[in-house]
Formats: structure tokens, sequence, C-alpha cells
């Protein structure tokens, strides 16, 4: 059986000297992974930018992971493949979604939020906050919406780069007070690191 939805590029990791698994946050279907078949030769490996945005038509086989047919770019950031500021946020941004969304159910709603926010980095004119934003935003769609109240730290926009690292890091100890599958991203030292 085939099927089409629109998916966002969580990550693309090697399986086989023919195959590649594609993790992806899919409109139709919430977390997906595919198997993808003939990088290079039936799919180009540009297009699975972490991020872009894909229209995936893929093959359900019983018992087994659905395979990738077609994908075609609907939208991949512009700003964000040739600036290196948003590089980076996007890499940080799409292990944060990789470990974070795990369950293969419908959120359109969350979907729309993704999908807003990677536009949205894009226009980005100075993207040096748009992550602690993003982070704040995701924990209030996933259920656990930070108090202001209580964590006045969590929601203000920093001062200084010592106030964004140390905001940044703040906020990933929440997520992972609350995400069962909370992993630390390895891009977030290069994250901290970036923005003087």
């Amino acid at each position: 059986m085939l099927t089409t939805t629109e998916a966002i590029v969580l990550a693309l990791q090697p399986h086989s000297d023919k195959a590649h698994i594609l993790h992806a946050y899919t409109r139709a279907g919430g977390r997906v992974n595919y198997m993808v078949y003939g990088l290079g030769r039936k799919h180009s490996a540009g297009i699975y930018t972490p991020l872009a945005v894909l229209q995936l038509t893929a093959d359900q086989p019983h018992n087994r992971p659905p395979s990738v047919r077609t994908a075609h770019l609907q939208f991949v950031p512009a700003t964000i493949t040739s600036d290196p500021y948003k590089q980076t946020i996007a890499l940080f941004l799409s292990e944060v979604l990789y470990h974070t969304l795990r369950h293969p159910m419908e959120d359109a709603e969350l979907y729309d939020f993704l999908r807003g926010a990677i536009r949205l980095l894009d226009d980005e004119k100075e993207p040096q906050n748009f992550h602690l934003q993003f982070l704040i935003g995701l924990a209030e769609r996933l259920g656990f919406a930070i108090d202001e109240q209580v964590h006045p730290e969590l929601v203000r926009v920093p001062a200084s780069r010592a106030d964004r690292q140390k905001q940044l890091r703040q906020l990933c100890s929440y997520l992972s007070e609350n995400i069962d599958s909370w992993q630390s991203p390895r891009s977030l030292d290069v994250l901290t690191e970036i923005f003087d």
C-alpha cells in the first residue's frame, strides 16, 4: 500500500551499504522511520537536510518499516543552508526533536508549530535567541508549559552571551525532567559557543 504525507526531516542515518534510515515527523502519523534505498542513485541525499519539509510517498509492507518511493522537497529554509549560525541551530533543533518525538501518533497542531517555526527561523534576521524561544514553545505543546511565576529565569530574554548559555542549559535541564526519552544533544556545546 502506498501512502503520501508531508514530513519534516529529523535525521538520516546509514543502515547498510544500500540503505539509510530516515527519521521524520509527519503530518499524517507523527514520528515515522522510513527506509531509503539507493541514496545517490534513486534519491538525492541533498534533500534530506535536517528540518527540510518533504512530500513523501512510501510503500507500507507488512511487518516491515515503510520504504520511501519518492521524496519531493516542499520547503527547505534557504538561509539555514547558507548561514552557519542557522545551520547550527537547525542541527540542534532536529537533534532535540529526534530524541523527543518518539510516538507514531498524529498531532496536526504540533506539526504546524514545527513547520511554522522552520519558516520563522528562515526569516529571522537575528537568530541568537531563536532556539530558546523554540524550546519554550515546544514544552508548551508537549503539555508541560513553563510557569513564568515558578521559573522566570527560563522565559526571560537573555541580556548577554553568558545569560544565553545559562538559560539554554536550564531549559535543557527542564526538558530532561519532563521527557523520559530526553538525551542531551551532542550539538549543545557547539550551540553555546557559536553566538558572541
